[in-house]
């Protein structure tokens, strides 16, 4: 029988290996001549941590918006995401998101999303309550909200978008798509 041995740790890259990874981090390692910065946004992979999402974007009163992916941040053409955070006991302001249309991933909390439907003749509101792990679909153009009636833990959901920038449009008021607010019925 063979004697037992523990197998030797595996060597710990150095510190100037470790820096090297950090400046190839996202670039294909067979394009030759290719340093880091010189392929085109659109050339290569980008890796954006955590720690490094962009709050200057579009924002909605009660809730903060983080961008990951943007036209700005990747140079994406189609596609938008990020996070939001919904302080606890907060609704946020009345808003759509123009033509873009609207993925949203819940990842803490329990954020609830309400909208108006009149399928049954007269507008109700329609209050959809989430967990971790659920996901929801806003249609360009719905008016909409979202709330976290939690007292005390912040909501926080990833968002995607069919659109490069966060669009958010503040609205005074839900309505139910295809109708016009009493704003502007009233100004009109």
């Amino acid at each position: 029988m063979a004697p037992h041995t523990t197998p030797s740790p595996s060597p710990s890259p150095s510190d100037d290996e470790s820096a090297a990874a950090a400046r190839r981090d996202a670039f294909h390692p067979d394009l030759p001549g290719h340093g880091a910065g010189s392929l085109p946004l659109g050339a290569r992979l980008h890796h954006i941590r955590a720690d490094a999402l962009d709050g200057d974007t579009a924002q909605t009163g009660g809730m903060r918006r983080f961008a990951a992916i943007s036209g700005g941040s990747v140079g994406s053409e189609r596609i938008w995401m990020g996070q939001t955070h919904v302080a606890p006991d907060t609704a946020s302001s009345n808003h759509h998101h123009g033509a873009s249309e609207t993925a949203i991933h819940v990842i803490k909390g329990h954020p609830e999303f309400v909208f108006l439907d009149d399928s049954g003749g007269t507008p109700e509101e329609i209050r959809i309550r989430t967990a971790p792990g659920d996901y929801i679909f806003v249609p360009p153009y719905v008016p909409h909200r979202e709330e976290n009636p939690s007292p005390d833990a912040e909501a926080v959901v990833v968002i995607a978008r069919s659109t490069q920038e966060a669009i958010v449009v503040n609205l005074p008021e839900l309505y139910v798509l295809g109708s016009e607010p009493a704003a502007e019925r009233a100004e009109g």
